[in-house]
C-alpha cells in the first residue's frame, strides 16, 4: 500500500523525536508537507536541518494561550497528528502530585484539544475536509499501576476523539486514534527498566516497532480510511488479549 499525500498539508505535533519524528518521515516520503510542532528549539532546528522542507512551530503546547497564538498563523490543514505526550515515571497513585497530574493533563489531553479546536476551525472554514490522529495508549484502555495521570488523559484522549468524530464528520473532517503498546525508541523506553514481564504477557512476543505505529497512523490520514471515523485502534501484539495483565 503505497500512501499519497502530495501537496497535503499535515501538522504534527511532538514532532522532533521518537514516533513523531518518525511520522514526519513518513509523511514527507509520500509527498507531504509537514508542519512540525516542538518545544525543544534545539531538537526542533535539528529537525529542520535534516529536513529543510518542514515548517517548524515552536511553542510549548501546555501554554494554551502561546498555542493559539502560534497556530493561527498557519494556513489550513489537511491533516493532524496530536502525538506530542508527556508521562512521568511510574508514581502510585496516593502520592500522585498536583504538579504532575495537571502537566500530563495539559500536554496529553488539552494540549490535543486545543490544536483540533484552532486547526479544525480551519479545516471547517477550508472546507475541503480532512483527518486528524490522536495517538493514544493502551493505557488509556486498560490501566497500568503507578500511571494515573497518563492513564487519565489518554482514556480521556480517546473520547476526546469520538466527540469530535461526531461533531466534525458532516464537514468530512474525520478523527481517529491508536493506541499503541510501548513502541521501541530511545523516549519510551527510558521508562521501562526491566520491560520483562509486558514482553511476556504480549502474544506476540515483544514490543511495538516504530514503522508499525507510523503505518497506521499514515492509513488513517490517508484517503484508504475514508469511511473510518470515530475509532480506537490499538496496536499492542494482543497485549488486551491477555487475561493475566
Amino acid at each position: 500500500m503505497a500512501f499519497k499525500f502530495s501537496g497535503k498539508r499535515i501538522f504534527i505535533t511532538g514532532a522532533t523525536r521518537g514516533l513523531g519524528r518518525a511520522v514526519v518521515d513518513g509523511v514527507r516520503k509520500a509527498g507531504g508537507i509537514v508542519y512540525g510542532l516542538g518545544s525543544n528549539k534545539k531538537l526542533l532546528d535539528k529537525l529542520v536541518e535534516e529536513c529543510p522542507d518542514v515548517t517548524p512551530v515552536h511553542v510549548d503546547l501546555s501554554d494554551w494561550d502561546a498555542t493559539r497564538k502560534e497556530l493561527e498563523k498557519l494556513p489550513a490543514m489537511d491533516g493532524i497528528v496530536n502525538n506530542a505526550a508527556y508521562c512521568a515515571s511510574g508514581v502510585a497513585s496516593l502520592d500522585a502530585s498536583k504538579e504532575m497530574i495537571d502537566k500530563t493533563l495539559n500536554i496529553n489531553l488539552m494540549g490535543a484539544i486545543n490544536v483540533i479546536q484552532v486547526l479544525g476551525k480551519k479545516m471547517v472554514e477550508a472546507g475541503n475536509g480532512g483527518s486528524i490522529v490522536n495517538i493514544s495508549s493502551i493505557n488509556g484502555i486498560n490501566p497500568m499501576g503507578e500511571y494515573m495521570a497518563y492513564n487519565v488523559s489518554k482514556a480521556a484522549l480517546d473520547m476526546v476523539t469520538k466527540q469530535y468524530a461526531l461533531e466534525l464528520g458532516p464537514h468530512n473532517i474525520r478523527v481517529n486514534s491508536v493506541n499503541p503498546t510501548v513502541i521501541q525508541t530511545d523516549m519510551t523506553m527510558e521508562h521501562w527498566i526491566d520491560p520483562t514481564k509486558l514482553i511476556d504477557a504480549t502474544p506476540l512476543g515483544r514490543f511495538c516497532e516504530v514503522h508499525e505505529a507510523v503505518n497506521p497512523i499514515l492509513y488513517l490520514l490517508s484517503d484508504y480510511s475514508s469511511m473510518v471515523t470515530g475509532t480506537i485502534n490499538p496496536v499492542e501484539g494482543g497485549l488486551l488479549s491477555n487475561i493475566n495483565v
